[in-house]
Formats: C-alpha cells, structure tokens, sequence
C-alpha cells in the first residue's frame, strides 16, 4: 500500500488518451523484484557502494530510488541495507568535486538532484531526520546556482562553467523543493518552488505540442533567451510531471494535476515519443539512430515512466495504469533476456544490459505498483 493517496477527480481525463489495451503479463511487483535482482546480481559493485563505477554517479542515485520507491511501495525492506551502505559511501565528498563537502553536493545541479531525491525517499522509509537534512542541504546547494539575471531566472545546470539554463535542472529543483515543503512545512521551500515553476512555465522551453525541450540558448547580441529546440527527451516530460504533482500535493491545487495531465497526454499523443505502430514509449532521437542511447539517454525512460506512475496514483480510475501496462508488457515480452535483465527499447529486441537500461526498466515495474 503506498502511504499516501490523494483522489482528485477530474472529469474525462481518461477519455482524452489513447485507447490502449492491455493486460499485465505477470504480477509487477514479481517483475519489479526480478529486474532489481538482476540489477544488483549483474552490476552492484559492493566496495564502491554502487553500481556500475565506470557509469556516470547519477545514474546510481536514480537506480537506488528505484530500489526506495520499490520498498516503500511494497513494505518490503529487502534492500535497506544495501540502501544504507550505498549511501554511507556515496555521500562523502566527491574525488572530482571535493568543493562540495559531501552529501551529494555534485559538480552540477542536475546530479545532486537526483540524489537528493532518494534521500527524501530514504526520509520516507526510515523516518530518520539525518536523510531529510541532506536533501535540504542539497536544496541550498542547487538553489545557490538560481540567477535572475541571465535568462530572468532559473538554475545553472553546470556548476564548473556557471552555464546552461535547462530543463532537467529546473524540474528537479521544483520537484526537490515542493517535497521539502510538503515533509518540513517551511514556507520558503514553497516559495522558491512556485517562483521556479513560474519561471520554467514563462521560459518558452514548454513547446508548441506541450512537450518540453531541453533548454535555452541566448541571443548574445541582446540576452534574450529562447528555446532550443533540442529533443524533447522523455525523462524532462516525466521529472516536469513529477515536480507538478509534489505541488500539488502540498498546496491540493488541482491546476498542478491538470498542467501534468496535460504533458503526460502530450507524451502519449505523439508519434515520436509513442508511435503508434507500437504504443510505446520512445526516445526517438536516440533509439534506432546510428549512434543509438548513450548510458544517461539509456535512463530516461524508467524516470519518465515513475513521475507518471506518481501522477496516475493521485487521479481516480488510475487512467495512465493502461499506457504503463502497455509499455511493461512489451519491454517483459521483446526486451527482457532469460537473466531478467532489459534492453534499450522497450518495443524490442533486446540489445544487451546496462545498468542505465535496468534501472530503467525497474523503475517502469515499481510504476505499476
């Protein structure tokens, strides 16, 4: 049972997707404890207290909230202590950026971001104050790299270069910054979430279709910034969903539910990000290219699939839980190899493990919980 369910009705909201039909193949949380076992048999390295060291560092903090989500959705506490060793490792300084002091405090805004996440997760699932004052140091870390400035506001997502305004940064701080308020009830965390969401909602990187681009550039010659027009990558839809739905839920204003339902429809409405001929999730600017997903894009998938599985949980008849099924049945059924382990596309066929691609997929079963 998960600890908290608000029901907000919205009338017709289902009636606006796409009619998908499908059944759930084997029980999700089955699937889930399968894909988190394989993640750990095949990738956990124990003396680094992560997995995969030779994978970028952010990509363990999204995969250990997956493990979180998963216990705190199940009850299950299979994986708190290696919840705990991860974390006692991963918190100290850091070899490339020891300016940080520790506790996640990253060389960029985006991966203390991901980070301080789980620790709110962490909060959730132990009740220990030490994680929540993490992330609320990690809050003031990110929120330090906020100008009004370049852009008229907004978080640098590179902290080194002191550049680039961009989605993923933007996103994860009002999501970081919505739940502290609705864990601590300190008003400033309120605060600088509506300011950031309002400036993310006046930025233009909100496009034409409802989806969100990468970031912005600005015109040197007279400062003002605009869209870039980079690809609309699935993780800034979902992570855009999941900072609408803590906003929600800690103010109950159902203009949040309405503004994620909007781009979560976006999302499954179009034909790059969920083709028809498939009905499933995509990342079209990598999947099926020459290049193919480098390890980050191999990630974005699961993250977009948990902030909608968080948005469909708060909407009365579930209305997103067909789309996820859709998308859960096909990566078990063409992507998945005999050791539970998943590969890039989830509309097949299996192209070899990653923990960017585990993680991914794990997160994709917890969903569905």
């Amino acid at each position: 049972m998960r600890s908290l369910q608000i029901l907000a009705g919205i009338a017709g909201l289902a009636s606006m997707l796409s009619p998908i039909q499908a059944s759930t193949v084997i029980d999700p949380s089955t699937a889930a404890k399968a894909a988190i076992d394989a993640m750990n048999n095949a990738f956990y390295n124990p003396s680094e207290g992560r997995w995969s060291p030779d994978v970028a560092w952010w990509i363990s903090g999204t995969a250990l909230q997956a493990v979180l989500d998963y216990m705190h959705v199940t009850g299950s506490r299979d994986y708190l202590s290696q919840a705990h060793e991860i974390i006692e490792k991963q918190k100290a300084p850091l070899p490339w950026w020891p300016q940080g002091g520790g506790n996640f405090r990253a060389d960029s805004t985006d991966d203390t971001g991901w980070w301080a996440l789980a620790m709110l997760r962490m909060f959730d699932l132990t009740g220990d104050k030490r994680y929540l004052t993490i992330a609320m140091q990690d809050e003031q870390y990110i929120w330090n790299y906020w100008t009004d400035t370049e852009c008229g506001g907004g978080i640098y997502v590179d902290i080194k270069a002191m550049t680039y305004k961009n989605a993923i940064a933007n996103a994860l701080y009002i999501k970081l910054a919505a739940a502290l308020h609705l864990r601590t009830g300190d008003a400033r965390y309120l605060t600088r979430a509506l300011k950031a969401h309002q400036w993310f909602v006046e930025s233009g990187m909100i496009n034409a279709e409802e989806l969100v681009n990468d970031g912005l550039t600005q015109d040197k010659a007279n400062g003002v910034c605009f869209n870039n027009e980079g690809p609309t990558w699935s993780y800034l839809q979902g992570v855009v969903i999941g900072g609408l739905v803590e906003l929600f839920r800690t103010t109950l204003n159902e203009t949040y539910i309405r503004s994620a339902a909007t781009l979560a429809n976006a999302v499954i409405s179009s034909p790059q990000l969920t083709p028809p001929s498939t009905g499933v999730l995509t990342d079209y600017a990598c999947e099926g290219t020459a290049a193919g997903c480098n390890y980050d894009q191999q990630s974005f998938k699961g993250i977009f699939a948990r902030n909608l599985g968080e948005l469909d949980v708060l909407i009365v008849g579930r209305p997103y839980r067909t789309y996820l099924e859709q998308n859960a049945n096909s990566a078990y059924q063409k992507a998945r190899n005999a050791d539970d382990t998943y590969g890039t596309s989830w509309s097949g066929p299996f192209d070899g493990s990653s923990l960017a691609k585990q993680q991914s997929a794990a997160s994709l079963w917890v969903a569905l919980l």
